[in-house]
């Protein structure tokens, strides 16, 4: 009998396949790439059509060596790589490894780890593609040439330790740009209006909104004008002028893609992109599962398409139809159009066993995991049932010079709808009227206090809607919109403030200067395009050298005008009022991965560092000392008493403005379900709440 090698990147993976497998096939874990470009070299012939110089990375040589004696031992080797271009590029460096020919049949893709899959994939074995692999290489080289020629003059200028990247540099620019947006927002006041209405002087109440006078669209600036309004409505007769009633259907959203089931979990869940991207991982490599033992659950995750096989519309139809009617199925799949950028290479993100529904996981997997699987599972079974289907009622109604508008709506089938937790915001209340007709004069109950607003300025991007900006703006891919995230945090150029990302000075110093110089490496445009030729290689419609060339020439001539061209950037300091404990000079406020700190201006002489305490207004329930705010090593705020360690407390509920009845000391918010809304933390207090005070080095 033939023996079979068959190589993935994951050690868990590996473990899911070859169950599958049998006896036969023995599989093995590559633990992501084995050759790359050298660290401390640039690695790249910019005279001999950018030529890489790839290396065996260091600690991975029992790997190889592994690899190479078991190709010896099997009859044929299978690369089953990860199905995108990273995992194209690592299946044709492991060729070269263990000496295989790209154009033998030894590449396989596994887009979902089930046994059915895994074994229609080998027998679907193809050889390398080298387009793709080119795509790869191009975006590797890019990267290279930016990465190492650019950030030796960050360090030259401005400050060793400092990074440039491709997508890295957009991606900052965009922070900053709306940062600078938001400071040069000027507020315009506006005011609303509204009145309650009856049909009949013992009808039901209803609500509308003034929105026109005189026939264009009412806009009231100041307190005159709307009490002027206010008083013109007290004494108007008030018309029904139309009614209009239609079917309104309300469509299920498509299937998730990364983007999307990022933006959906720090919506919905909280969860960084990173968290998102790693409980996916495990997802779709495999987790046990009962009786049915290690399983795939979902497909890839990273993925631009919104595309679903036929097997997998069939089984999601058959489940609603059996679990929740007939009527649950559309009579016809839908069909949902992915973007023009999208590579469409593999399918949505959805459940490899739509039978499987999230409750059945409970038992074996993490919370974490289940919420995300569950997240998943809801979106691709609404995304392929029944739209839900509302009646609605649009009313117009004339009062003097002045237009208002109401609309009713009553669901009269719920549809994809039956998935949504009652609670949540999917599921949209009926809003009732009484039967009006045309004509119809209607009495006033009440003209409502005119409502003063004013224009809000953009909002910081948080990590959801920043992601949803780099795929529209075609900035990166979705492989990469988690790991460019977290280099900018870890490089100091963005900080995370109450999950809203905002640019240090560091980060604006470092955009302002890119634009003034490069602007190509900070222009989004410019980044797109490149993105669009990289899939152009990938599609084979232009060559890898073309791409490289067309970038590094402009991009050499700017650095050499830049280097002479900027003399010694200083950086600006934040001088604080906190003396230096060890030398005594006074402390600056540098930006750290996890926010600001205290450092000593001395450095390297003095490197005393102290956390800088963000105090909150509140007494220690312990000592009397301030409560400060603080951050665990995962970045998560609690709060503590400002003379932590001497004192111990700490807790994660937020100080409130109220005090105790039973000790005076201060009340605290309250967490979980069953907790009040406030609670007492004073442990000699005997209404305080027993175990709340503490917090986790886990955390």
């Amino acid at each position: 009998m033939s023996k079979t090698l068959v190589v993935v990147e994951s050690p868990a993976k590996a473990k899911t396949i070859e169950k599958f497998l049998g006896r036969n096939y023995t599989v093995r874990a590559t633990m992501g790439h084995l050759r790359d470009l050298p660290k401390s070299q640039f690695g790249v012939d910019l005279e001999h059509q950018y030529e890489p110089r790839y290396i065996n990375i260091r600690g991975k040589g029992p790997v190889i060596k592994e690899l190479k004696a078991l190709t010896k031992k099997v009859d044929r080797v299978l690369l089953a790589t990860d199905p995108d271009r990273e995992g194209e590029a690592i299946a044709w460096h492991l060729a070269h490894l263990l000496g295989l020919p790209e154009t033998d049949g030894c590449r396989v893709e596994f887009h979902e780890i089930t046994k059915p899959a895994v074994q229609a994939a080998i027998k679907a074995a193809r050889p390398i593609d080298m387009k793709r692999v080119d795509a790869q290489q191009a975006r590797r080289i890019l990267d290279r040439i930016v990465g190492y020629q650019l950030s030796p003059l960050l360090w030259r200028k401005v400050r060793k330790g400092l990074s440039a990247g491709r997508v890295q540099s957009a991606t900052v620019r965009l922070i900053v740009d709306r940062e600078k947006e938001i400071l040069a927002f000027v507020p315009e006041e506006y005011w609303t209006l509204a009145v309650k209405l009856r049909d009949k002087p013992k009808g039901a109440l209803f609500e509308a909104a003034v929105v026109s006078h005189r026939g264009r669209k009412l806009q009231m600036s100041n307190a005159d004008e709307a009490n002027a309004v206010e008083t013109a409505l007290e004494n108007a007769a008030y018309v029904v002028e139309q009614v209009q009633k239609k079917e309104r259907r309300r469509m299920p959203q498509a299937p998730f893609t990364t983007s999307t089931l990022q933006q959906e979990a720090a919506k919905r869940l909280g969860y960084t992109t990173k968290k998102t991207m790693t409980l996916a991982q495990q997802l779709y490599e495999g987790l046990a599962v009962g009786e049915q033992g290690t399983v795939g659950l979902i497909t890839y995750m990273r993925t631009d398409s919104t595309r679903v096989s036929e097997l997998a519309q069939e089984e999601a139809r058959e489940y609603a139809a059996e679990r929740f009617g007939k009527a649950y199925c559309p009579a016809k799949p839908p069909i949902y159009s992915a973007k023009k950028s999208a590579q469409d290479a593999h399918e949505a993100i959805r459940p490899t066993m739509v039978a499987l529904a999230p409750e059945q996981l409970l038992p074996f997997v993490s919370r974490d995991l289940y919420r995300l699987y569950r997240l998943i599972w809801e979106r691709f079974m609404a995304s392929q049932m029944s739209a839900a289907v509302f009646d609605t009622t649009a009313v117009k109604i004339k009062a003097g010079e002045y237009g208002l508008k109401v609309t009713g709506s009553i669901m009269k089938f719920d549809g994809f709808l039956i998935l949504a937790d009652k609670k949540s915001e999917d599921v949209e209340k009926d809003l009732l009227l009484p039967e009006l007709a045309e004509g119809q004069v209607l009495l006033l109950h009440k003209v409502q206090p005119a409502e003063q607003h004013f224009t809000e300025p953009p909002h910081r991007y948080t990590e959801a809607t920043l992601v949803k900006a780099l795929e529209e703006q075609g900035i990166g891919r979705p492989s990469t919109y988690s790991p460019t995230i977290q280099t900018i945090l870890e490089r100091g150029y963005v900080v995370k403030e109450e999950k809203k990302l905002r640019p240090t000075d560091l980060g604006q110093l470092v955009v302002d200067l890119l634009q003034e110089y490069f602007t190509g490496v900070v222009d989004v445009a410019f980044t797109a395009q490149l993105e669009q030729q990289l899939d152009d290689v990938a599609a084979g419609e232009l060559g890898r050298i073309q791409v490289l060339d067309t970038f590094y020439q402009p991009f050499s001539k700017a650095l050499h005008h830049a280097d002479e061209a900027i003399g010694q950037v200083e950086l600006p300091v934040e001088v604080s009022d906190v003396p230096c404990d060890k030398c005594g000079k006074m402390m600056v406020v540098k930006h750290g991965r996890y926010g600001n700190f205290l450092a000593c201006p001395g450095f390297p002489d003095c490197r005393n560092t102290r956390p800088m305490l963000k105090k909150v207004g509140a007494p220690c329930p312990l000592c009397g000392g301030e409560i400060v705010e603080r951050k665990s090593k995962r970045g998560k705020l609690f709060y503590g008493c400002e003379h932590y360690p001497s004192c111990q407390f700490v807790t994660w509920n937020k100080p409130t403005d109220k005090k105790c009845p039973e000790c005076g000391a201060v009340l605290f918010e309250g967490k979980g379900k069953n907790s009040p809304a406030s609670v007492c933390l004073n442990p000699n207090c005997s209404a305080a709440v027993k175990g709340d005070n503490k917090t986790s080095e886990k955390e």
